[in-house]
């Protein structure tokens, strides 16, 4: 397979501090504290994005099936967290082991994509509804403001800033989200109505659509991923349970769903069902607290969406070009390219590139796992991998063959439409599933022959 290691290899010492967390795992020193990475990492869980998923799902599902396909997500989760835990790795650096250090740059290039693009609708979010609160505000520079604010706020570490910005504001986000529900039902009144969305008679495996929906957001994997490597060894039970687990999943998509789908039902929305009208709602409905609260929740997900943007920008450039920038110059980068984006009328073509991303996501998630689970994967790579670039095969064919196969059927079946819609990404799951389960066993085959002083470290 990718790593070129003796059976039985313990790995990297992980306990120096690193010089560059883009290149190296990530020191027991530089870990942080149960409570500091809860904090950081549930500024992801605001997102106005979710509330609309849970009322799409509740209206064509059910809220049961709504409910079962994200608990069936939780698991999968759950079983990345551990592993990023134990190891230290990154997206980037895991990357290396499935598909060689030089195939690990599709990888973060998706992954700095799509983070970058989720920025540019979460602090669309802000733009669009500062200007329209205040027209004499221009949408330009409310975009210019937004991404000046945002670049400055992920120059900091996840354990010395993050967690202290996402923990101030994480009240604000509570009780905004509870005063919006009181305050909608004080002036609407409350109805029912929203205890019965959906089709009355549910799909028999609704759940099942709803599963393969969540996958088309599989990237926050990922995301999973590059926060949970700055957890303690020791409190890995508790961060793959609570701070990564189904608590956080039942906040970031539960609460969040249900909140919606209530505040939908009782709050008259102009136009289409989007993220745009639901915070225009808001602001109607409680005046400036509204935008404030609308701020408060989008700029709480953009520092993920920033930062893992910065980060992934930073390794894929290394692993291409060999060219090392420094975290602010990635900063500026992502900034730019963020508000030219926001200022271009794409958002159908980032709709688009989002669905095709995703379905590379699917399958590095199915690889992923199928990776972490195997039987013997420890006794040939050892419990933490090798990562250095020349230890390692430019290209591995096993990663690579099983991800690009899987991913062109999923973009085939995608675009065939029709019934296929509610399978492609099953199916590009399976296929990448199978395919590196069958390809893994033969090249740690090779690894196993291969003489002490060929495997070397």
């Amino acid at each position: 397979m990718a790593g070129v290691i003796q059976p039985k290899n313990k790995g990297h010492d992980i306990s120096a501090t690193p010089s560059d967390p883009n290149q190296e795992l990530v020191s027991n020193a530089d870990r942080a504290t149960r409570g500091s990475l809860t904090m950081a990492w549930w500024g992801v869980c605001s997102a106005m994005f979710y509330l609309v998923i849970g009322i799409a799902m509740a209206e064509n599902y059910g809220t049961k099936n709504a409910i079962i396909g994200l608990l069936i997500s939780c698991v999968a989760y759950g079983i990345i967290t551990r592993y990023a835990i134990r190891t230290g790795m990154s997206v980037a650096l895991f990357s290396r082991v499935l598909f060689g250090h030089k195939g690990a740059a599709l990888a973060t290039l998706i992954f700095f994509a799509t983070a970058m693009y989720y920025a540019v609708f979460e602090g669309s979010v802000i733009a669009v509804t500062f200007s329209q609160t205040y027209p004499s505000v221009p949408y330009w520079i409310a975009a210019l403001i937004v991404v000046a604010y945002s670049v400055p706020m992920i120059m900091g570490s996840v354990q010395n800033w993050l967690d202290k910005l996402n923990g101030v504001l994480l009240p604000f986000y509570i009780i905004g989200l509870i005063a919006a529900v009181v305050m909608a039902t004080n002036k609407y009144g409350y109805s029912s109505a929203w205890l019965s969305l959906g089709p009355e008679e549910a799909l028999p495996f609704g759940w099942w659509n709803v599963a393969v929906y969540y996958m088309g957001i599989w990237v926050l994997m990922m995301y999973t991923f590059d926060y949970a490597r700055y957890g303690k060894q020791e409190d890995s039970k508790f961060l793959s349970w609570f701070n990564f687990g189904i608590p956080f999943y039942l906040v970031a998509f539960f609460l969040s769903g249900l909140a919606g789908i209530y505040l939908v039902s009782t709050i008259p929305l102009e136009g289409a069902l989007s993220e745009v009208s639901i915070t225009l709602g808001l602001v109607k409905l409680m005046g400036v607290f509204g935008l404030i609260f609308v701020v408060i929740t989008q700029t709480r997900i953009n520092t993920a969406n920033y930062l893992l943007a910065t980060t992934n920008l930073q390794a894929f450039l290394k692993d291409t070009i060999n060219i090392k920038i420094p975290k602010f110059v990635g900063a500026l980068l992502i900034g730019t390219f963020i508000f030219v984006l926001m200022l271009l009328d794409v958002f159908s073509y980032l709709l688009q590139a989002l669905a095709y991303q995703g379905v590379f996501v699917v399958a590095w998630v199915a690889i992923a796992l199928t990776h972490i689970l195997y039987p013997k994967r420890e006794d040939i790579f050892g419990a933490v991998p090798v990562i250095d670039p020349q230890r390692l095969p430019a290209f591995d064919k096993s990663g690579l063959v099983a991800w690009i196969a899987a991913s062109i059927v999923g973009i085939v079946l995608m675009n065939l439409g029709g019934s296929w819609v509610n399978w492609y990404a099953t199916l590009t799951f399976i296929t990448a599933t199978v395919l590196y389960a069958i390809l893994m066993p033969k090249t740690q085959q090779h690894v196993l022959q291969l003489s002490p002083k060929t495997t070397t470290g």
